[in-house]
């Protein structure tokens, strides 16, 4: 039986992904803020599901928590990261801004560094990192959800090269979601917010492919094309 860490599972995809992975046969290591809501994921297939809390913002407890999560489910053929955090700021307040730096940048570089030294020193290994399509260009309205986003993208890329110079065997995949009919889809006007189950199944399908970034859902990718070609002049106009 595999084994995968999915962090950020308690709800919206990261949940998702872990009942999928565990009604798929994995036993899978799920990790997020909210013990409630993790015992209640646990309950829902308690042969293949374990749990650890853990506040990805204080990276020592967590990295502690990750790796006794992995000795208890006897190792790691998967990791997925989706932790993440972000809210409309038209404002500009440092205090909103805050949280979006301290999990997307501080916190989520600790696990990914963690995941992939496992996956490196083992001789192989997949992680899987959620960004956003948003990580493509910058946002007036929420500046650091996308800024972060940015980061992470390009995080990804560097260790896919590290991953090719080194042939460590550690697979790097990105998976970029447009809107998601989640709680981190804020805002007035909101089109082609997808649901849940058909970004995740289609995650678990490039997952399949070993496809290195992935857009998901497909009309997303159209977005994404847009988004990098559209020249600043117009995107400023948006």
């Amino acid at each position: 039986m595999k084994q995968a860490i999915v962090i950020g599972a308690t709800s919206g995809i990261g949940r998702a992904l872990a009942e999928r992975l565990a009604a798929a046969g994995w036993r899978v290591g799920a990790v997020g803020r909210r013990e409630a809501l993790l015992r209640e994921l646990e309950q829902t297939a308690p042969a293949n599901i374990s749990y650890v809390t853990a506040d990805i913002t204080r990276p020592e407890a967590s990295l502690a928590a990750l790796s006794e999560l992995v000795a208890r489910l006897g190792g790691m053929d998967l990791c997925v990261v989706c932790s993440g955090t972000g809210d409309l700021n038209p404002a500009l307040d440092f205090a909103l801004e805050e949280p979006a730096i301290a999990t997307n940048v501080r916190g989520w570089t600790a696990v990914v560094d963690w995941a992939y030294c496992w996956f490196e020193r083992r001789g192989g290994g997949h992680l899987a990192v959620v960004t956003s399509v948003g990580g493509l260009r910058g946002s007036g309205s929420a500046p650091a959800y996308n800024a972060s986003k940015a980061y992470q993208i390009n995080y990804a890329e560097g260790l896919r090269q590290r991953a090719a110079k080194t042939a460590s065997g550690v697979r790097v995949m990105d998976l970029r979601p447009g809107l998601v009919d989640t709680a981190m889809a804020k805002g007035d006007g909101l089109f082609w917010v997808m649901p849940v189950g058909r970004v995740v199944d289609q995650m678990l399908r490039a997952m399949r492919r070993r496809r290195r970034v992935t857009v998901v859902t497909r009309r997303w990718r159209l977005v994404a094309w847009m988004l990098r070609r559209l020249p600043e002049s117009l995107y400023l106009k948006l």
